[in-house]
């Protein structure tokens, strides 16, 4: 059988607790909430959070009491605070606010009132001040760190009244608006003044004069709300769902109402990832809203700390790596390429575009010119036949982003991707509600089948694609939501598969004005090639055997460490040197020349340029390093080359080119009339289109075998035999 508590003995416990915890430091004792306490007794301090981890080291029962009935518990320790702040006053408080004033002078008037009178005199409970109205602190409780957070589902009805801790993402976040704590009327025909505290969310005004003197005379004074005399306090509503890695298959995501008070308010926006304690109680309905629901009762959580939840920082503690160590790593020999195939190692192949998405990961600088911006956040397109790993790249990539959204075009809509106008059920006004686009602000966007998605749901993505902004104007409501996301998109082509007697523009089927926001657009083809094949069937059942991937030439690094590199490679704001600018505008205009000759070219444009400065400085974050290389700059037109290079691939009608011959021809046409060539303009000729330094010396020891040129010793000339 439990025992009968002694709210006065818990009292007294929570009395000693707060005047005897200290914490041993370096300069002896340290009283933690005796020092809280001088802090509010002189209003430099408004909430008081009481860990549960500190009770637990004195009273273990108390703490588990505290968990089990926190609302009697929160009210015990704000008496016990209240009857403990005079020993803690100092010197006289400051007044903050209005209140304060007002407070302070009704107490002085009580006095007065008392010496007229006596002590003895008889008054009505509401014509005395409510402990509510006098108490100008919050006492919050913070879970113990040895529970864990619940998911939504997990909160079930025997819940009720206890301290919780649940995580989920954050949907909905309401204005912050005035609620009313305690509510002061003042007598018209007396002057008496009656206080109401107020409970929940609505209550019913006292019209009745109560006073002593209004009842001798029987004069019927009627009340009047003084809002200078009552008290508010700020409330905000937070809607909290579960994250999709909590609900099991085929089922919905829940979602719970929050309650934010004092404090607690402005902790979180739409999309974060937020650890909620506080304590869950059902919502007490009145009136006709009483009737309608009959036996029902909605539940919330008043909510007692908000933290959000950094991914790193999980990754952080469940690591043994230093952040020494991590860095550390970016020393080593191919770092890049290791790096790179650590993205996605059960997908067979891929190596540049698993680079691509690294850097779309990392991304580039923003850039703010004379109030104009220019975006940092790179975005990729994916388009490819079916069954080429399109989505699960996709959905590596929203796992490993520390945040992210994931949708598909069919099951998206304009109004879903952006944001949606709804009536707030609390306050009946017309608020925003943010789409995927605007949840997954400052990281990764993924949307599968985006090919599928209506032309008037597209267009919602234009702007965010570039200006890195939702504009609304809807229902009275006119503002501008950031979004600043890299947008990761997978599509097929128009006829399934692409189809190489067509043209670009036919087998895509996306206006120009969004290929040319993406950054790269790689074309995926699933073409017969019995080694390729071979490989690939290989590679396939030995992940279906085993679960993990086939050993590699490199050690795929695990995904925390992946994601660490990149957050600590994310701090860097690189620069472009003077010395590189000509090198990359002469670039840029020898691929405009190049779209200007062949008809079929993809869209070539400034925003190209932006792209190539964009990866360039994405490389050089990789590096941790605070300037851009050319050897970035050369990477990152590799890629777009490459990128390019698999659109154009089977386009061109000709014979597949070995790399070796395709570089001779390059070298050749540089060289032109000219019988010489140096090495290093020519190498960085053919790095800008596609092939890599190893391809390069193959054709040099080649061709040089072949005696068609010869390269001197110091490997800075080649000569042309004549």
């Amino acid at each position: 059988m439990a025992r009968r508590l002694d709210y006065d003995e818990e009292k007294e416990k929570c009395k000693k607790f707060l005047k005897e915890f200290y914490l041993d430091g370096d300069q002896g004792k340290s009283f933690t909430y005796g020092e809280q306490l001088v802090r509010l007794a002189h209003r430099e301090q408004v909430a008081l959070t009481i860990d549960l981890d500190d009770i637990a080291e004195i009273d273990q029962e108390l703490a588990d009491n505290i968990t089990k009935n926190a609302r009697r518990y929160q009210a015990l320790f704000c008496d016990a605070i209240h009857e403990l702040l005079p020993d803690y006053k100092e010197r006289e408080p400051q007044a903050v606010d209005s209140l304060d004033v007002y407070i302070e002078h009704r107490l002085l008037m009580e006095q007065q009132l008392r010496a007229r009178e006596g002590a003895n005199i008889q008054r009505d409970p509401r014509n005395m001040f409510p402990p509510e109205l006098l108490r100008r602190f919050e006492v919050h409780f913070r879970q113990q760190n040895a529970i864990k957070a619940m998911s939504v589902r997990q909160v079930r009805a025997d819940c009720i009244g206890k301290l919780l801790t649940v995580r989920g993402i954050v949907t909905r976040a309401t204005e912050v608006k005035p609620v009313m704590a305690v509510a002061t009327y003042t007598c018209d025909q007396c002057g008496a003044e009656t206080y109401q505290p107020v409970g929940g969310p609505a209550f019913m005004p006292v019209t009745t004069c109560l006073s002593e003197v209004c009842r001798t005379n029987r004069s019927g004074g009627r009340l009047y709300l003084q809002t200078r005399g009552s008290k508010f306090v700020k409330f905000q509503e937070l809607k909290i769902q579960e994250h999709s890695d909590q609900v099991p298959v085929g089922n919905i995501p829940r979602s719970m109402t929050v309650f934010c008070r004092g404090t607690t308010t402005r902790r979180a926006q739409p999309g974060d990832h937020v650890v909620v304690s506080g304590i869950f109680l059902p919502l007490v309905r009145t009136g006709f809203r009483q009737m309608s629901a009959g036996l029902l009762a909605d539940t919330y959580l008043e909510a007692c700390v908000v933290d959000k939840v950094n991914r790193m920082k999980q990754l952080e503690d469940g690591d043994d790596k230093t952040d020494e160590e991590i860095v550390a790593m970016a020393q080593e020999h191919e770092f890049y390429e290791k790096l790179s195939s650590s993205i996605a190692p059960e997908i067979y192949g891929h190596e540049d575009i698993k680079k691509a998405l690294l850097l779309l990961l990392v991304g580039g600088v923003d850039r703010s010119p004379q109030g104009m911006k220019i975006r940092g956040n790179i975005n990729i397109c994916l388009m490819g036949d079916p069954g080429v790993a399109k989505s699960q790249l996709l959905s590596y990539i929203d796992r490993l982003a520390p945040r992210s959204q994931y949708t598909t075009g069919r099951g998206s809509s304009g109004v879903g991707l952006t944001a949606a106008v709804m009536r707030d059920p609390l306050t009946g006004e017309m608020t925003l509600e943010g789409g995927s686009l605007v949840l997954a602000d400052q990281g990764v966007c993924c949307i599968d089948e985006f090919d599928k998605m209506m032309d008037g749901d597209r267009t919602a993505i234009h702007e965010v694609m570039e200006q890195q902004t939702v504009s609304i104007a809807k229902a009275g409501i006119m503002t501008s939501l950031n979004a600043r996301v890299s947008i990761l998109a997978a599509a097929n082509p128009s006829f399934g598969r692409y189809n190489p007697k067509r043209s670009v523009e036919a087998n895509i089927q996306l206006p120009a004005a969004l290929l040319s926001r993406f950054d790269l657009l790689w074309v995926i083809q699933d073409k017969p090639d019995v080694e390729a094949d071979l490989r690939l069937a290989q590679h396939i059942t030995y992940v279906h055997q085993h679960s993990v991937q086939p050993p590699t030439e490199y050690e795929p690094l695990p995904m925390k460490h992946v994601a660490r590199y990149v957050a600590l490679a994310k701090q860097q704001t690189p620069n472009i040197p003077e010395g590189l600018t000509d090198y990359i505008v002469g670039a840029y205009v020898e691929m405009r020349k190049e779209a200007r000759n062949n008809t079929d070219m993809t869209y070539t444009s400034a925003r190209t340029l932006l792209g190539i400065l964009r990866l360039s400085t994405a490389l050089a974050r990789l590096r941790l390093s605070g300037s851009v290389e050319k050897d970035d700059v050369n990477e990152a037109m590799r890629l777009m080359e490459m990128s390019k290079y698999s659109l154009h691939e089977e386009e061109t009608g000709k014979k597949h080119i070995k790399p070796v011959d395709a570089i001779y021809g390059i070298i050749r046409e540089l060289a032109g009339e000219k019988s010489e060539v140096k090495v290093d303009t020519a190498r960085q000729r053919c790095t800008t289109k596609g092939f890599t330094p190893d391809q390069f010396n193959q054709c040099l020891t080649e061709y040089e075998r072949l005696d068609v040129w010869q390269v001197n010793t110091a490997q800075t000339k080649i000569t042309f035999v004549q």
